[in-house]
């Protein structure tokens, strides 16, 4: 029982912070930061998003060190295209991330980035986005995607989809699983696919069809018919199978979450598939639940989308551990190109990834 002063005049009874076990909060002190991981540590001290930044790269860092929890990660909006990419294939190269889900979009280019193309400034001085249009240049918000590179995307899908067998089933994550074993056999440089490829990380594009490589697949089936080949048949719930089966096997789960949108979803559904599966009777499992979860995302969660939804929110569908059942959540509200780089960042410093590097 905390202690407790006398009952002041107004009938206040004023506690004493130490005896309650508050955890106080200090001034951010940059003399004394010289690593990322001191950063983000003295900003956990702090307050607001800062603090958040802090909470979270605590969490990640219990997954990581988790040797039981097999860590899927969630990817949408343009962060390739914000060069982040690399950050994805440290944490797919660091052993921490074992699944990637991701919009098609941002596989796609990363696909750029991993086979040497470049992305550009945008400069609103030079051209608007009519001219844009005419001279071949695709606008992702400050930065420009030249269509050539997504020719050259084209290009690489067309190799891989050539030696498929028509006999075997296409899924998203075997198309990307061979995209990375031609990466790797191909390309000196770092990449998602190629990541993924060497340390056996699946990828999953729910949406296939809404990125170029879906783009891609369907010109490639106008090919097939225009050649009398046999054509290639695309089934996404070999997908939803293997991301399920996968997830079934492990003891403990841990989500981390950069953007909302389908990946977000997608990933975090399986407890309810898996509560089903036990309610159905078609298996006799416990409840399977994330453990663990970081989610980077500015969207407000009062506009009633998924991507604001909370975990909390999310435990209300069997999702996740509540907290006060052992589950470990944190959410940052902020730009993933400000958040991710200091809490991936000062994690991988944690567990000694740079070390030697």
């Amino acid at each position: 029982m905390a202690k407790q002063s006398k009952k002041s005049v107004t009938g206040r009874v004023l506690h004493d912070p130490v005896s309650d076990k508050l955890r106080p909060i200090f001034p951010l002190d940059l003399s004394k930061c010289r690593t990322i991981d001191e950063l983000v540590r003295a900003m956990g001290d702090t307050a607001f998003t800062g603090r958040q930044i802090g909470d979270a790269a605590d969490v990640l860092e219990a997954m990581a060190r988790d040797k039981d929890c097999f860590v899927a990660m969630t990817l949408s909006g343009a962060l390739t295209v914000g060069k982040m990419g690399l950050i994805f294939c440290d944490l797919i190269e660091s052993g921490i991330v074992k699944a990637v889900i991701s919009t098609g979009a941002l596989m796609a280019h990363g696909l750029v980035e991993a086979t040497g193309r470049s992305h550009f400034r945008y400069d609103d001085k030079k051209m608007d986005d009519s001219e844009l249009f005419q001279a071949g240049y695709n606008r992702v918000y400050d930065s420009l995607e030249p269509e050539s590179n997504l020719d050259h995307v084209e290009k690489v899908m067309e190799r891989v989809l050539n030696s498929w067998d028509a006999e075997e089933t296409v899924c998203s994550w075997k198309v990307h699983q061979r995209i990375g074993e031609y990466l790797h056999k191909t390309m000196p440089g770092r990449g998602i696919l190629k990541s993924a490829y060497e340390k056996n990380v699946p990828v999953f594009v729910p949406a296939f069809s809404d990125s170029e490589l879906g783009i891609d697949f369907a010109l490639h089936k106008i090919l097939r018919l225009r050649d009398r080949r046999p054509l290639l048949r695309f089934d996404p719930f070999e997908d939803f199978e293997k991301f399920a089966n996968t997830m079934l096997a492990t003891k403990r789960m841990g989500i981390f979450t950069v953007g909302g949108g389908v990946p977000r979803n997608w990933a975090q559904q399986f407890g309810v598939y898996a509560e089903l599966l036990a309610r159905r009777g078609y298996k006799q499992i416990p409840l399977k639940r994330y453990n663990y979860g970081v989610r980077i995302c500015p969207e407000p969660v009062h506009w009633g989308g998924l991507s604001g939804s909370t975990y909390s929110e999310a435990v209300s569908w069997g999702k996740f551990v509540p907290r006060e059942e052992g589950g470990m959540l944190a959410e940052v509200y902020d730009d993933a190109t400000v958040a991710l780089p200091l809490i991936v960042g000062a994690v991988l410093d944690r567990i000694g990834y740079f070390k030697g590097k």
